[in-house]
């Protein structure tokens, strides 16, 4: 086994990249950069039985990348913030509700539940392997795909926060907040 043993990956990274980034130049980009670091890395990897080991390995390397790339960005978004200091506008229809394509949704949510809907819904992951990407426990891969979900489904119906109607308990026949 060697490096090559990831060109049948590619079209799922591609595929996982262009979704977490949203820019098809920034998703090869992040390919690439998984894939070299692969290589240099390939005597780290080992194998498991079951055969999903290299999938899971190329995810939670591109994982990992995707993470520091955003923190790198952050840190340059914050460091231009201040020496420019501009003024927040004021947009009038930012609460506006309007509905939207399930990849604007996705836009939208947090990178944590995004990365970990995409992961169990798009890449068709278990919650196990998606845990092992993310590095995780399970039950926060469930809770945050639980979230995710709930969200995307605010979004694409067009409901904010604040037009959520709170769920009810029922608590031994009677309802309670």
């Amino acid at each position: 086994m060697g490096p090559e043993d990831t060109l049948p990956h590619i079209p799922r990274l591609r595929r996982y990249a262009r979704l977490l980034t949203g820019d098809a130049t920034r998703a090869d980009d992040l390919v690439q950069d998984t894939l070299e670091r692969a290589c240099h890395k390939w005597s780290l990897w080992k194998p498991r039985a079951d055969g999903t080991g290299l999938r899971a390995w190329l995810l939670s390397m591109m994982h990992n990348l995707h993470l520091n790339q955003v923190r790198d960005q952050v840190h340059e978004r914050d460091a231009v913030e201040l020496e420019e200091h501009h003024e927040p506008s004021h947009d009038p229809f930012r609460h506006v509700p309007e509905r939207m394509d399930l990849e604007q949704a996705l836009a939208q949510l947090n990178p944590v539940l995004r990365e970990t809907v995409l992961l169990v819904c798009v890449e068709e992951m278990s919650y196990a392997e998606t845990a092992q990407v993310m590095g995780v426990p399970v039950g926060t891969v469930m809770s945050r795909l639980s979230r995710g979900r709930e969200q995307l489904r605010q979004l694409t119906s067009g409901e904010t926060a604040a037009t959520t109607a709170p769920r009810l308990k029922v608590v031994s026949g009677t309802r309670a907040p």
